[in-house]
């Protein structure tokens, strides 16, 4: 499959680690590894910037001069997204939707925020339930207006030219185990708006490799979730070139963790952030890695992955920890000497 056929930014850190977690291996007892794709480089890294090496590659051959996208508040994918058009010098204008109602200052003007407005993007935030789709369509014809090149990245960067860098992914995740001599018996990640499950499901289906997917939803009930993946799963197929290659019983989707809503942490969650901080030195965000980490664990302890080997592709988003320091109690953590 010949992804080079595509434009593309070549920026990323690539290849990602993929590590054994020994002692949370041994916590949980099944054999535990992690792909480190917090680790993909361009403002603390994340899944995004697989993506938005294709995303910029698009938007550079179709002669933008600004890109835009929107997000939550503490979008990781607005931060890279700010951190690829500064390296690119490009214009960025993010739409930031306010999904949780938070009012607490670090959440609104800390950690993801913080470091889009240092990368040079500019910021509008819209109250919740607004259709951003709409939304960043008119901001675009207004930009365009002033005389703008823009291109629009979908939220998540989740749309077939963006899911293409988790297909090259897949083929990077099984060239690492191959030349190690490991079985893969299925990954696990967190899946919110779709484009990184849509592009490992479609990669590991394009090359026949037996290995499941299981995304843990961040936002979405779950047969929503399954379709949006599918849907764009199979318009990845097309765009590549091997259309019907994924079939609906390849997408899997666990949304039991996703708690009172998008963005909203949990319990497990946070127990997901302390146990991969102090048993791995491996930090998680509170929206997604945090929780796809509270579905993997809490598997495991329920025997549901006996006997395998199991790849938990860690998304990012350690920034966004810095906007929900709310969310912690450090109380036990402090002594007096």
């Amino acid at each position: 499959m010949h992804l080079a056929r595509f434009p593309r930014v070549h920026l990323a850190h690539l290849p990602t680690p993929l590590e054994p977690m020994d002692r949370l291996s041994e916590a949980l007892g099944v054999e535990l590894w992690i792909k480190r794709d917090d680790c993909t480089g361009m403002s603390t890294g994340g899944n995004k910037t697989r993506k938005l090496e294709f995303l910029f590659g698009e938007a550079i051959a179709q002669g933008a001069d600004m890109v835009m996208t929107q997000g939550a508040t503490q979008s990781n994918h607005a931060r890279q997204t700010a951190a690829f058009a500064a390296k690119l010098g490009l214009g960025c204008h993010i739409l930031l939707e306010d999904r949780t109602g938070y009012n607490n200052a670090n959440y609104n003007h800390n950690g993801n925020v913080l470091l889009d407005h240092l990368h040079g993007a500019t910021t509008e935030k819209f109250p919740g339930g607004h259709n951003m789709v709409d939304e960043m369509e008119k901001a675009a014809q207004a930009k365009r207006a002033e005389g703008h090149k823009v291109y629009v990245i979908p939220g998540g960067g989740s749309n077939p030219t963006g899911a293409l860098g988790y297909v090259n992914c897949a083929f990077e995740l099984l060239g690492q185990a191959n030349d190690r001599g490991l079985k893969i018996d299925r990954v696990v990640h967190a899946t919110g708006s779709s484009g990184t499950q849509a592009g490992l499901v479609t990669g590991f289906c394009a090359m026949n490799s037996g290995v499941p997917v299981l995304g843990v939803g961040t936002r979405a009930a779950q047969p929503k979730q399954e379709q949006m993946v599918f849907d764009l799963a199979c318009k990845t197929a097309d765009k590549l070139g091997c259309p019907g290659a994924v079939k609906r019983e390849d997408v899997m989707a666990n949304t039991d963790y996703v708690g009172e809503g998008y963005g909203l942490p949990t319990e497990s969650g946070i127990e997901a952030i302390r146990m991969f901080a102090e048993l791995e030195g491996i930090l998680l965000d509170p929206v997604y890695s945090a929780k796809g980490a509270a579905g993997l664990i809490d598997l495991a302890r329920n025997g549901a992955f006996e006997g395998e080997r199991v790849v938990f592709l860690h998304t990012g988003g350690s920034a966004g920890l810095f906007g929900y320091d709310f969310a912690f109690d450090h109380a036990d953590r402090w002594v007096n000497i």
